[in-house]
This record gives structure tokens, C-alpha cells and sequence, in this order.
């Protein structure tokens, strides 16, 4: 079970690719949308959020704070924040769980649980850094999207598949999603 957070910022088809894959891949996931995000999907993307819905197998709501998602009894393999707001990482990194996905962060990251945060778009400033660099700390692997080009990309999607391919790495799923290294 993989739980799938997207926030409010640039990059959303990159949470949705993921969950694509994971379906494809029949692997269990849960999936939080942040508000936020609504938005961005309907600004960045032509997908409809009851199908991004549907492509999960679990889906909670993103002001439930007492979603069974919350719980460190919940039963995780990993938790994917795709893309991730600052707002949302610095929540993360300050230990302020105001919302079902800082919350879920919080506890991936204190039951030691693979949490990957894949932040939003360039440039940083440097308190995002330090926010970046606190996670890792704690044991987040931070996963900018970054695209590889010896790959030879020759599309967006081959880019996309990139990272997804990337995160699916760091969960330790097994993937084709992008050429290796030869």
C-alpha cells in the first residue's frame, strides 16, 4: 500500500502519472488531493478529479484529520508527496500536521516508513532548502524532478516517466518506465 499525496503546486500530472502506474502495476495505494491541488489539475491538466479519484483504490479526504490514513497503525509501504508545495514541506519539516497529507507525513516519517517528497518547480529559496534538508535528515528522500536526459527522451511523457520511474526506484517497485543507464 502506497499512499499518493498531491498538493498544490506546478507538477500535479506527476502524481497522477503515479498513480497510473501503480494501477498498472497492481499495487494498492491510497490518495490525497490537497484543495490546492484541485486547482492546479484544472489549470495544468485535462484530467477530471473523479478520475483521478478512480484511479486510486483508497481515497481520503484532505481536512479529515481522523482518516484511518493518519494512524500509525495504518498499514504503509510508503508515502509519495507528488508534487509538494513548500507550504506543504515546510508543515512537514516544522512538525505541523494541520491536514490529512502533513499529517500522514508526520507519521511515515516517525515510523520510519519511506516517505518521498518530490518538491515543486525552481527556484528555491534558501529556507526551502533548509526545510529540504531538515526531511532528509529525519529520512525523507527528497526527489526533485529533475529529468535525466541519457535516456534521450523524445516526448513529455518519456520525461514524466522519468521521474515516476525514479520514485518507483526509491519504493523499491520494480519498473520499465525509463531507459537505464547502459
Amino acid at each position: 500500500m502506497i499512499v499518493i499525496a498531491i498538493t498544490g503546486a506546478s507538477g500535479v500530472i506527476y502524481g497522477i502519472r503515479l498513480l497510473e502506474a501503480l494501477k498498472e502495476l497492481k499495487i494498492e495505494n491510497s490518495l490525497i488531493i490537497s484543495d490546492a491541488a484541485k486547482t492546479v489539475i484544472n489549470s495544468e491538466t485535462d484530467y477530471k478529479i473523479e478520475g483521478i479519484i478512480d484511479l486510486a483504490d483508497n481515497y481520503y479526504d484532505f481536512n479529515d484529520l481522523t482518516a484511518s490514513v493518519n494512524s500509525g497503525s495504518f498499514k504503509a509501504d510508503g508515502l509519495v508527496i507528488v508534487p509538494c508545495s513548500m507550504k506543504t514541506l515546510s508543515s512537514i519539516a516544522n512538525g505541523y500536521g494541520a491536514n490529512t497529507i502533513t499529517r500522514v507525513a508526520d507519521v511515515s516519517l516517525k515510523e520510519r516508513r519511506p516517505t518521498i517528497i518530490v518538491p515543486r518547480e525552481t527556484p528555491l529559496r534558501s529556507i526551502h532548502l533548509q526545510n529540504m534538508l531538515t526531511l532528509s535528515q529525519e529520512g525523507a528522500i527528497i526527489l526533485p524532478a529533475m529529468p535525466g536526459f541519457y535516456s534521450n527522451p523524445k516526448t513529455l511523457d518519456d520525461q514524466i516517466d522519468f521521474i515516476v520511474g525514479k520514485i518507483l526506484d526509491s519504493l523499491k517497485i520494480e519498473n520499465n518506465l525509463f531507459k537505464r543507464w547502459e
